[in-house]
């Protein structure tokens, strides 16, 4: 049995405003295997990249608050109880992470060379000389052409898919366990999100590093993940192997989300499908399902009573009262999936 790189236990986290508490992670729960790429996605708002940032600690605390839960990295760190000097040595050396702009995340008055050789010396205790040959290879592994010239150039000086390369050599410049990538192909044309989702593929591949997609591009979620994580709301509304969320996927929110986009099967005259409505308010979460107002199956029950997940098999459940084994039986959208239930 593979061995968890990361366990993500009932994790829950708000943050205090002015105007109240806004339950933006309400209760997530995964696990992730060595070597795995799992994708994290929803709409804007779902909660996915406060999770995501929540691991990395990147929040500041106020106004975020981990109200409770767990977070186990490799088995054996309790992130939730780590000081900020100890996950300054783990961020960077055992967990890295790309954002989705990297020119606001890259420093405009440093060099490329200089921002990926600091890591390197700061937590490899190596030297600049060693540093800088390694910075070298790195920028090679990412496929960056001239290497050594690009080391002493400036991110104003390079294209925004040049940009996201660097700043995937600086999250693996400490060959770390796990490489969390938050929307790392959205600001980019469709040539060059190729480029780097067989990028990410490669290098997961060759470093066997557990990644972490945070998208809402289901594109990038087929190429990229073998487990797939359907947020809304602040909490998970199904979970299952990549298979099973596109062929067999149970959850109306997650067939709502396969339906609004386009399909090389589907005909050229047909319209796709948007999700009516607008995800619930976060200062007061529904007390049932927080779909339920923007699901046309909803019941009288899902109104009143929040699901927990239902288990469809081994890798996959969702928290839908349709699952129970006295709920009418629905249609898929043939969309998401066109089989009856």
């Amino acid at each position: 049995m593979s061995k968890h790189i990361l366990q993500v236990k009932d994790l829950r986290v708000s943050f205090n405003t002015y105007a109240g508490e806004v339950q933006a992670v309400r209760g997530v729960s995964f696990d992730l295997k060595k070597g795995e790429v799992l994708a994290i996605v929803g709409e804007s708002g779902c909660g996915k990249s406060v999770t995501a940032q929540t691991i990395m600690r990147l929040i500041p605390s106020p106004p975020s608050v981990i109200k409770s839960g767990s977070i186990k990295f490799d088995e054996k760190t309790e992130i939730t109880r780590c000081s900020n000097k100890e996950m300054e040595s783990i961020r960077g050396s055992e967990m890295g992470m790309i954002f989705q702009d990297p020119m606001t995340s890259l420093n405009p008055t440093m060099t490329v060379g200089k921002q990926i050789t600091e890591g390197l010396m700061k937590h490899e205790h190596i030297s600049n000389s060693t540093a800088r040959l390694r910075a070298i290879e790195i920028l090679k592994q990412v496929g960056m052409s001239n290497p050594e010239g690009r080391m002493n150039q400036y991110p104003h000086e390079f294209s925004g898919g040049m940009r996201q390369r660097v700043m995937i050599a600086i999250a693996l410049a400490c060959s770390p366990k796990l490489l969390i990538a938050d929307e790392p192909t959205t600001a980019l044309d469709v040539t060059i999100q190729a480029q780097i989702i067989d990028l990410m593929k490669k290098l997961s591949e060759e470093t066997e590093a557990s990644i972490i997609v945070i998208t809402h591009d289901l594109g990038v979620v087929a190429e990229m993940a073998q487990q797939v994580i359907v947020m809304y709301a602040g909490k998970v509304a199904e979970r299952g192997t990549v298979n099973e969320l596109f062929y067999e996927p149970q959850h109306p929110y997650t067939w709502g989300l396969l339906r609004s986009v386009p399909r090389l099967d589907q005909d050229t005259d047909s319209e796709l499908v948007p999700i009516p409505g607008s995800p619930p308010d976060l200062f007061a979460p529904p007390k049932g399902c927080a779909f339920a107002a923007r699901c046309p199956y909803a019941m009288q029950v899902c109104l009143d009573i929040d699901p927990e997940h239902f288990v469809v098999s081994e890798t996959h459940s969702a928290a839908c009262w349709l699952l129970h084994h006295d709920a009418p039986k629905v249609d898929r959208p043939k969309e998401a999936g066109g089989v009856s239930r």
